[in-house]
Parts: structure tokens; C-alpha cells; sequence
């Protein structure tokens, strides 16, 4: 008889994350697994994952995430999110403050995404923003159902309900800010906007 999976509804979900335990919740990409950033050193080790990839922050708007960034490149991330946001599209800034040595200890920047999936938004905006990444071990490739990925990583809860809103399967595309207006292509996802540069 298999076990029953361990799904919790978002108020039981935030319970686990106060408590400092990782959670696993759907994106519109790939599959998540988060913590509150002051545990995301729990997500390098889980994941076997090495320090030198720095995790992203999710959130549920961008007013969450752009007190983190650095003032100069403001309104070049605001412009970018509003044409882009919520979406498959992760943008990398200059960022300040605790959340950047909790995110990326050996970089000056974090990777900031608003999802669009509405299940994920709204536990987001009630756990406010999370550190996050794909539902795998380092190197193997992504997981995508909730019993695949509970497989993985026994411990942690899930959000519920399941099945989980459908998702592309892709990784966000990564774009980062190099500048007044200038953006640069990291890793080619879903979308392209206009305004990056190969």
C-alpha cells in the first residue's frame, strides 16, 4: 500500500516554514523547492547542490522583491517586470542587505521571479518571499509530479492541492542587468524579451 502523500494546505505549509523546514510547491516552470531565506543553506545541502549557484528569490509581486535591489537599477526592473511578470522569466539585480549573502554568499547579485501560477502567488503572499529552486538533486534531471518529487525528498511537505496546475516543463529564462537599459541573456527559457541582448 503506498503512503499517502504529505500535503498540507498553505496555513499548514507556513507552519513547516517557520519552523525552518523546506517546502515543494508548482511554479509555472518546473516544480520548487523553498524555504524562508534565512534557511535557504538547508536547500544547498538537500539538493547537494554547491554554493557557488546562487538560489532565486520567488515572490508574489515585485514590490516584495525590489527592496532588495539596489537603487540604480530600479526602474530598468520595474519596466522589465511589468511587460514580464508574473512569468517564466527570472531577472537577475544588484542586490543589498541580509538577503543577498543568504541567497548568493560569493556574488553582488540575486535572481528575483514572480510565477504564474496562481496557487504559488497566493501562498506566496502570505509566506512572503522565498529562496528557491528546481525540485531535483543537483545534476539529475528535473522532477515534475508530486509523488516523483516526494520520492526525492521524503521529508518535506507539499503544497496542496494536487494534481498541480499545469507547467511547461522549462526553466525560466534568466536575463541579468549589465546597466542603464541593458540587459544580457543568461539562460534561454521560454520567453525572450526585446529589450536583452545575446
Amino acid at each position: 500500500m503506498k503512503s499517502p502523500l504529505p500535503i498540507h494546505q498553505s496555513e499548514n505549509l507556513l507552519t513547516f516554514l517557520k519552523n525552518g523546514s523546506p517546502v515543494l510547491f508548482p511554479t509555472d516552470t518546473l516544480p520548487a523547492l523553498g524555504s524562508l531565506p534565512e534557511n535557504a543553506n538547508l536547500l544547498w545541502k538537500i539538493k547537494k547542490r554547491t554554493l557557488t549557484k546562487p538560489l532565486i528569490l520567488m515572490g508574489s509581486s515585485s514590490d516584495q522583491l525590489f527592496e532588495h535591489v539596489l537603487p540604480e537599477a530600479r526602474k530598468d526592473a520595474i519596466s522589465m517586470s511589468t511587460n514580464w511578470w508574473p512569468g517564466a522569466l527570472t531577472i537577475v539585480l544588484p542586490a543589498i542587505g541580509e538577503v543577498l549573502n543568504q541567497l548568493n554568499p560569493h556574488g553582488n547579485s540575486i535572481g528575483l521571479r514572480v510565477p504564474d501560477c496562481t496557487l504559488t502567488r497566493d501562498f506566496l503572499k502570505k509566506s512572503g518571499p522565498l529562496a528557491t529552486t528546481s525540485a531535483n538533486i543537483s545534476g539529475t534531471n528535473p522532477s515534475f509530479c508530486p509523488q516523483e518529487i516526494s520520492r526525492i525528498f521524503p521529508e518535506l511537505p507539499l503544497l496542496g492541492p494536487v494534481p498541480w496546475p499545469s507547467f511547461s516543463g522549462l526553466g525560466s529564462t534568466v536575463i541579468e542587468w549589465k546597466g542603464s537599459g541593458h540587459w544580457k541573456l543568461i539562460r534561454k527559457g521560454s520567453v525572450i524579451p526585446s529589450e536583452v541582448k545575446n
